[in-house]
């Protein structure tokens, strides 16, 4: 197999012998192929004869490139189409498989559905026997005479199949909790027959204490009454005669109240007429007093608008300083990023100008090491780096 591998050329690749050529290193035989190739001879770059010839083995190197290039990358688009291949034959597959299974298990399914819903239905028909007891506290016994009625109509038959005793036990618990309630019930309801019964004679007997009640109420208002008329008209009489000496002691305290009344008059309008003069007095001062602070505050509020535009100067005084020192601290920092570009600049290159020199001394050595003088070697770099050369270039 190595003996083949070895005999196919660049030129023999193709799609059937692809799978073993593009393999890890598979492709450095036509590596070498290629450098024995073009690198055998050294050509005379001081001659057009020679400078034509590199550009040939350049031209050949990038042949040989393609030639092999292209089978490869047909190649990889071809074993990249597999996995969908795959993917979409094997989904169909398993598709078509649970299809079948399907069809094959179908029989069994709707055996298993019929077969559940039989026992379902019996297994409802328990469940409503055993619904007739639930919730018994507070049914009256004429409901549960007749969900005994109902329970008792029940036919327990061969109609029930496999459940024929489960439902024969249940019915018969069912009548067995309906009639314990039902006995119960009826107890419950006697008693409370009973306790109405007992409750219409106390409200009977209640109603005649009542009656007797209001009657020796009434006796004992009609008897208050008669008193309190009595009482009245004695009080009456006394109420008269206090009132008549009560309107001649008024009379006296009347007359009396007249005359200091009028003493009372004159003294207030002495007061007022003093009262009077003092508050015009106190007006005049009043007046005076403040006319002088208006004349205070005018001068306060002037002084203050002074100190206030004194203020506003110098606050303007102080914006504009800041503003400028402001502007000499941005000037200083842009005279320093413009210095620091500079120094990058020239760093950057200073550092690209190092890296070409050891990248092209490389190429001066692989040249030297590959037979060519120093001379030659140097010769055929400037002119690469120059770009003289076509098609070939030196990639820094």
């Amino acid at each position: 197999m190595l003996a083949e591998q070895q005999l196919i050329t660049i030129d023999d690749i193709s799609e059937e012998n692809a799978p073993t050529i593009f393999v890890a290193g598979g492709l450095s035989r036509f590596i070498d192929a290629v450098k024995d190739e073009v690198c055998a001879e050294i050509p005379d770059l001081t001659t057009k004869k020679g400078r034509d010839r590199i550009a040939s083995l350049s031209a050949t190197v990038s042949k040989r490139k393609a030639a092999v290039e292209k089978p490869g990358r047909d190649y990889l688009r071809h074993i990249k189409s597999l996995p969908k291949v795959v993917e979409d034959e094997l989904r169909e597959f398993v598709i078509t498989m649970n299809t079948l299974r399907d069809q094959v298990r179908q029989p069994l399914t709707e055996w298993e559905a019929a077969e559940q819903a039989r026992k379902d239905k019996h297994v409802d028909a328990v469940q409503a026997i055993n619904d007739f007891c639930l919730d018994l506290a507070d049914v009256s016994a004429v409901v549960l005479l007749e969900s005994i009625a109902s329970v008792e109509a029940i036919h327990m038959g061969d109609h029930w199949e496999e459940f024929k005793a489960d439902a024969a036990q249940t019915k018969e618990s069912a009548l067995t909790k309906l009639r314990a309630a039902l006995a119960a019930r009826q107890q419950y309801e006697a008693q409370q027959a009973e306790l109405v019964r007992l409750r219409a004679e106390a409200e009977a007997q209640a109603q005649r204490e009542r009656d007797a009640q209001m009657v020796r109420e009434a006796e004992e208002r009609a008897r208050r009454e008669s008193e309190e008329r009595a009482q009245a008209e004695r009080n009456a009489v006394a109420k008269r005669e206090a009132e008549a000496k009560a309107a001649a002691d008024r009379r006296e305290l009347e007359l009396k109240l007249a005359a200091e009344q009028s003493e009372r008059a004159a003294a207030q309008a002495a007061r007022e007429k003093i009262e009077s003069e003092q508050r015009a007095a106190q007006q005049k001062i009043d007046d005076e007093r403040r006319h002088q602070l208006a004349l205070i505050q005018a001068e306060s509020e002037r002084i203050a608008a002074v100190e206030r535009a004194e203020r506003e100067q110098a606050e303007s005084e102080r914006k504009q300083a800041e503003a400028a020192e402001r502007a000499r601290q941005a000037e200083i920092a842009r005279a320093n990023a413009a210095a620091d570009e500079i120094n990058r600049q020239a760093a950057a290159r200073e550092a690209d100008k190092a890296h070409k020199a050891r990248i092209n001394r490389a190429a001066l050595d692989a040249f030297v090491a590959g037979g060519m003088t120093e001379e030659c070697a140097k010769q055929a770099i400037t002119l690469i780096a120059k770009r003289q050369i076509p098609a070939i270039q030196i990639v820094y």
